[in-house]
């Protein structure tokens, strides 16, 4: 598939489900294979715990992790000893973990491994740091179940978005949230200039005025925007949200005026519905990140865990047809074996 060319013009990749059982694995050995073929040196980790034979919520058969020859992956020290591979320990994190310290190896020879990462972005940085200077080209993170913080342009600089049956037996539903999610990852970035000012901001939310500077409203979270009687639009109909977005926020800022636009650090810290989402725009409003994902591709998985499969070709055309972006069928591209 093309996405795979795609891929290599960044360091970093994040692989991203909207629920359980989406293909994510599926979508990594089918990765890994292609790159191992073109000779590119990969390393690899997760932000959960993936490549387990067997599902914890469903009990159903799971694809594991294929790690090739001279592929780099981090994973706790209690699965390190559970490798079907043979490697080269490199590195032992001195931090630790539930299941023991983070250790780095290098595969000998193919095989299979469970990969059990950081369990903040934080750390997962420091492993993307790491892996690079080992001599990694590319560093890919798998996710794991609603974390999407790892998808954010402040880790990983590309993300791949796994979608399926699992999401809903319904193709209309699946595509409507499909949908959703994707708007909010493509969302536009403000200009050059204005992201300087509100990146090295941490907490708050704050008015910028017409000449682009930002003013403190005195706000802690945007969890207490209702218990604040504040003018927020003192400064003018531009606020930066340095921490989450909530619906309470969107419909605030809705019923306060038209025309508001609102800036939030990136589209990992939106906690937000379709409806508040679709008010807010009705009002003229507009949604902005200071730094978007560059999303590389879509991959669909038709099957469900509870054994319904969708129409492969009608669903990719349906998902296709409204993100107006190609989608991918993961089972087809490299089916389990």
């Amino acid at each position: 598939m093309p996405f795979v060319r795609d891929i290599l013009n960044y360091r970093s990749l994040s692989i991203v489900g909207l629920d359980k059982n989406t293909g994510k694995t599926v979508c990594l050995n089918y990765i890994l294979r292609r790159l191992n073929s073109l000779g590119i040196p990969v390393g690899v980790t997760s932000i959960g715990v993936d490549g387990e034979q067997v599902d914890s919520v469903f009990a159903t058969a799971k694809p594991e992790i294929t790690l090739y020859e001279g592929m780099r992956f981090i994973t706790s020290e209690q699965h390190y000893l559970k490798r079907q591979l043979l490697s080269v320990l490199e590195h032992v994190d001195s931090r630790r973990t539930a299941l023991g310290p983070l250790v780095t190896a290098r595969v000998l020879l193919r095989g299979k491994a469970l990969l059990s990462g950081a369990a903040t972005t934080g750390v997962l940085r420091d492993q993307i740091q790491l892996l690079d200077s080992m001599g990694s080209r590319l560093a890919i993170v798998d996710g794991a179940l609603s974390r999407l913080s790892l998808a954010s342009p402040t880790v990983t600089e590309a993300m791949v978005l796994a979608t399926g049956a699992a999401v809903s037996a319904s193709v209309k539903q699946l595509v409507a949230r499909t949908l959703f999610q994707y708007r909010l990852i493509c969302l536009d970035e403000v200009d050059r200039d204005l992201r300087p000012r509100l990146s090295t901001i941490e907490s708050g939310l704050w008015g910028i005025d017409d000449d682009g500077q930002p003013h403190d409203l005195g706000i802690a979270s945007v969890f207490l925007i209702g218990r604040s009687d504040t003018d927020l639009l003192r400064y003018g109909t531009t606020l930066f949200a340095a921490g989450a977005v909530s619906d309470r926020l969107l419909r605030t800022l809705a019923a306060k005026a038209k025309g508001i636009t609102l800036i939030a650090r990136d589209f990992t810290k939106l906690f937000i519905s379709p409806e508040a989402y679709n008010d807010f725009l009705r009002r003229d409003g507009r949604l902005m990140v200071l730094q978007r994902t560059r999303l590389i591709a879509v991959t669909l998985n038709p099957t469900s865990p509870q054994g319904f499969v969708l129409d492969s070709d009608a669903t990719c055309h349906a998902l296709a047809d409204a993100l107006q972006t190609p989608v991918y069928d993961v089972m087809k591209i490299n089916p389990p074996q």
